[in-house]
């Protein structure tokens, strides 16, 4: 009995060797798993890291606005006032390919306050819901072909135009961009209105 007992003794102080032995090897491995991905995050992801966040911020700006490419500020086709010192100038009005018409333009605000932008949306519930503070309530009209144009919009009532305006504070100024559908190529001058401004004429190039 006591030789059973000495052996079976032997053989649990050596399990429990061998268990305590296996922890600290899966705890020192443990550590080096952890040490590792600090060690590579804080060098190969952390250099790509900071040149991707102004990536990130500057391509919703270029897709909202989508102003001011291949746009010469100084030009002037029509210039219109809205409500409390805003004022709007359009300084292109082109023909695309693909049968789009792109009216690219600027508001600023000459007042002394604060502006909101929400009224430019127009008042369609749903395009108002999916472009927040945007121009896609501006329109077209054909008079000679007595048809009215609003902006393009896709499936989700997206609308192709400049969204996220905030409130125009003093003296700033906001590029905004809209697209809709071309008129005949027949049709060389169309009445563009955006709410709470003034409708004026434009003159279609290409």
């Amino acid at each position: 009995m006591s030789m059973r007992r000495t052996t079976m003794t032997r053989r649990a102080m050596t399990a429990v060797t061998i268990t305590a032995a296996l922890a600290l090897a899966l705890t020192a491995c443990g550590d080096d798993g952890g040490e590792d991905p600090q060690s590579t995050g804080s060098t190969a992801p952390s250099a790509p890291a900071s040149p991707s966040v102004p990536e990130d911020k500057g391509e919703p700006q270029q897709e909202d606005t989508a102003a001011g490419e291949n746009v010469d500020p100084d030009v002037k086709l029509a210039e219109t006032r809205g409500q409390g010192g805003l004022v709007l100038v359009i300084n292109e009005v082109k023909r695309d390919t693909g049968g789009f018409l792109t009216v690219q333009g600027a508001i600023t605000n000459e007042g002394d306050q604060a502006r909101a932008t929400s009224a430019w949306s127009g008042a369609e519930v749903n395009i108002v819901n999916k472009n927040p503070n945007s121009v896609a309530g501006a329109t077209l009209v054909d008079k000679a072909g007595k048809k009215r144009y609003y902006v393009l919009r896709d499936t989700d009532s997206r609308c192709l135009c400049t969204t996220a305006i905030t409130s125009l504070a003093p003296g700033k100024t906001a590029a905004i961009f809209m697209q809709f559908p071309a008129p005949p190529q027949t049709t060389t001058e169309v009445d563009f209105t955006l709410p709470t401004f003034a409708t004026t004429s434009l003159k279609i190039s290409g």
